[in-house]
């Protein structure tokens, strides 16, 4: 199953890197998961300038950043988007690189791992709406870390001593159990419509 792990920060000195990093060693463990992590800031998306929405425009010709961007979505069976708070919601280079899908998301799962004010919680809430417009199937566990730049050093390991209650780390297992559920049942399903035609 191959799990891509999506960074949606692309500001310098981000944390986002490290829960990234820490994301994607996690998902890397999990039986039957090839886990990839896909960093917005090497694809320099524009904001979403097409006269035409994707999904309604059979003559698409995407800008070259964009056409490079789904190609490489597009071979994923799932997605981890790993996303800060801004403003009470997602950055705009995530909503931009959402904004370019036509179908790539589709029927395909999407777990999030949210981090900053409130473990990011009103980012992930937002996030869901915009996946459900993709035609994502959102799991409904989720991660919202809180301190992330204490819990998690540079290299992305996690700190067990710097937490107090509930685990991030147990919340990012059980999550990731249920995205490989999801990615298994909905890769089958899709196999199986295809057959249909």
């Amino acid at each position: 199953m191959n799990v891509q792990v999506i960074l949606a920060s692309t500001r310098p000195g981000r944390l986002g890197e490290r829960v990234a990093k820490w994301v994607t060693t996690a998902a890397g463990q999990q039986p039957g998961f090839n886990a990839e992590l896909v960093d917005l800031a090497d694809y320099d998306l524009p904001h979403f300038d097409e006269a035409i929405s994707p999904r309604f425009n059979p003559d698409r010709h995407p800008n070259p950043a964009a056409r490079r961007w789904l190609g490489k979505v597009a071979a994923a069976d799932g997605y981890i988007i790993v996303t800060p708070e801004y403003n009470h919601s997602v950055p705009g280079v995530l909503k931009d690189a959402l904004d370019f899908l036509d179908w790539q998301f589709a029927k395909k799962p999407v777990a999030i791992v949210s981090y900053g004010t409130v473990g990011g919680a009103r980012a992930a809430q937002q996030l869901k709406q915009m996946l459900i417009e993709v035609k994502a199937a959102v799991v409904p566990e989720a991660v919202a870390l809180l301190g992330a730049g204490e819990v998690l050093d540079a290299s992305g390991r996690f700190n067990a001593a710097a937490v107090t209650g509930r685990s991030p780390q147990d919340a990012l297992d059980t999550t990731l159990r249920e995205l490989a559920w999801w990615a298994a049942t909905l890769k089958a399903g899709r196999a199986e419509i295809a057959k249909i035609g």
